[in-house]
């Protein structure tokens, strides 16, 4: 099942053990009435047009967060946004800002946090849903305090799918998408970048009580079942 988060030990991977299993059991009345409490409304124009439900979505390569986002659009009715999808297809348009982000991803630059949450930001506007599944965002604390600033809202929840570092490596070789960077040691080194970038994210929603780690162990149905009550109990709620 899940669990909210309240230590920062095992909220990254290990390649030495499997994360701890929570024993089975209703979830506990004080995570419910937190989960399911009234959408943040901040400064920004977004969030006052808007009665937004965030939920942020993270996990390593291979840790299966991509299926479980299609499967909690297709139970829940939320949209699902990847800020990397995005910038792809701002490339493919060939806009100007296409061009842009394009270059500085050849050049080996990253693209700016505040590019990439305008590409959401258009995204989140453009659509009559308010409930929205944010996945792979944000990578670091810089992306983090961006989306904040610019949509005037922070994530009702944070999903981080734990998975095994052997397992993710596992998962991501038997991928048959033809990618290049697909071998042991590049899965690796993502893993590594993955790891250090993203925890003081974690670090930070896990002290805010937001954070809800899922065990990505099990095949795809198994690993839903965790993720389910989590938003079955916020639909029961409204």
């Amino acid at each position: 099942m899940w669990r909210r988060a309240t230590s920062l030990s095992s909220l990254i991977f290990s390649s030495s053990r499997r994360p701890l299993r929570d024993q089975q059991g209703a979830y506990s009345l004080k995570a419910w009435e937190f989960f399911c409490a009234e959408p943040f409304k901040g400064e920004g124009c977004l969030s006052k047009e808007k009665n937004l439900f965030i939920t942020f979505v993270l996990g390593g390569p291979g840790s299966g967060k991509g299926t479980q986002c299609a499967k909690i659009v297709e139970n829940f009715g939320y949209t699902h946004l990847s800020a990397g999808e995005l910038l792809r297809q701002e490339i493919a348009s060939n806009s100007e800002d296409g061009a842009v982000i394009l270059d500085m991803i050849k050049e080996g630059k990253i693209v700016p946090s505040e590019m990439t949450v305008k590409l959401l930001k258009k995204e989140m506007e453009s659509c009559d849903n308010g409930k929205f599944l944010i996945d792979g965002f944000p990578r670091n604390e810089e992306n983090r305090i961006a989306f904040e600033q610019i949509i005037g809202a922070e994530p009702n929840s944070v999903l981080f799918f734990d998975c095994p570092e052997e397992e993710m490596i596992k998962r991501v070789l038997n991928r048959n998408e033809g990618r290049v960077d697909d071998n042991i040691d590049t899965i690796r080194k993502r893993l590594k970048v993955f790891a250090a970038s993203h925890y003081p994210v974690i670090e930070y929603y896990s002290k805010k009580g937001k954070l809800y780690k899922i065990d990505a162990i099990g095949t795809e149905d198994e690993i839903f079942e965790r993720v389910r009550p989590v938003f079955a109990a916020c639909k029961g709620a409204h």
